[in-house]
């Protein structure tokens, strides 16, 4: 008697635990709603709903032209990493080389390098809610713990850190900061992320996965990245890339730099799992970076008119507590 093949059953662990996420499986549902003709305000994925800006959709169809349709080096092309390299030195103050810096296909596949290359079973990594749902998920993927910790509106949605301090444990390995933060708009300042960083100073086994894919859709405050404090370099993971702030959602390409022993094992993960990311795509980065920033402002701006409407329109409705969103 034979059994009847189930494909189902051949699912690895690592498979069945793998979660797209609420999130997406919303925007899925929006958009299957508007195929239908339906009205739908979708407040899912962090999408500009503007166009990318001509200048770097024109380098992206030279890069073609001048046949830039093949393989690019794992890491990144070298004047990509270069240029970024130049931005976080000069914008950020964070001292990286090109040699620090890996590119991935989006922010979110460079954070699963970063967390797959550093996170383990029975290590613990500090999250700080209200959270993007992804950095929960691939913590669990690789196999580590995530300890979440609750913020309130009267705290302004950012977990203090004498809390952060209580929940360190000889396990601990990562804290993840996202400022801007998705989705509350919460921006760290310079005195609170120096707080974190005493934290993690005392700690020789722990460093901080800084997410600052929305810098450039900060409008009060200062935005101060977690590495340019002081000793702070070696101790964090910086993600960024060109989705949000240059409206490149689906060009798909992100970057991390980082100490170079950890840079080198992402450039690994990134080999094993998907090679090097489109190489027209970082052409057209290339002048993300180096050309005029008029476009990126201006949707900057239009998102600040947005944000004081609804902040206008929360505040006037009875029984609801608002914090101040200064940053996405």
């Amino acid at each position: 008697m034979t059994t009847a093949f189930d494909p189902a059953a051949l699912l690895s662990p690592r498979a069945n635990s793998a979660d797209e996420g609420a999130i997406i499986r919303m925007a899925q549902k929006s958009r299957e709603l508007r195929a239908k003709g339906r009205d739908v305000v979708s407040l899912t994925v962090g999408e500009p709903d503007f166009d990318t800006p001509l200048n770097i959709r024109d380098a992206a169809k030279k890069a073609l032209d001048d046949g830039f349709t093949h393989y690019s080096p794992v890491p990144g092309i070298p004047e990509l990493r270069e240029a970024i390299a130049v931005k976080l030195r000069e914008e950020n103050g964070l001292a990286y080389s090109a040699a620090n810096i890996v590119l991935a296909n989006g922010t979110k596949q460079a954070i699963s390098n970063a967390i797959l290359s550093v996170i383990g079973p029975g290590d613990e990594v500090i999250i700080l809610a209200p959270y993007w749902l992804s950095y929960e998920a691939t913590v669990t993927f690789a196999g580590g713990t995530p300890v979440v910790l609750q913020s309130s509106v009267s705290e302004g949605y950012k977990v203090p850190a004498s809390r952060i301090a209580a929940a360190v444990t000889d396990k601990t390995k990562l804290i993840i900061i996202n400022s801007p933060c998705n989705p509350t708009g919460a921006v760290w300042t310079r005195a609170e992320l120096e707080a974190i960083a005493a934290i993690v100073a005392k700690h020789p086994r722990l460093m901080v996965l800084a997410d600052e894919i929305y810098e450039y859709i900060l409008f009060d405050g200062e935005m101060v990245s977690f590495g340019a404090l002081p000793g702070m370099l070696q101790r964090t993971i910086t993600l960024n890339g060109f989705a949000k702030g240059f409206a490149m959602t689906g060009w798909r390409l992100g970057y991390a730099a980082a100490a170079e022993p950890i840079a080198k094992a992402m450039a690994r993960m990134q080999s094993v799992i998907s090679a090097g990311a489109n190489q027209f795509v970082q052409r057209a980065a290339i002048a993300a970076l180096q050309g005029p920033r008029d476009d990126v402002i201006a949707m900057r701006e239009a998102y600040r008119r947005r944000r004081d409407m609804v902040m206008a329109g929360l505040r006037a409705m009875p029984g609801i507590r608002i914090a101040a969103i200064p940053g996405t």
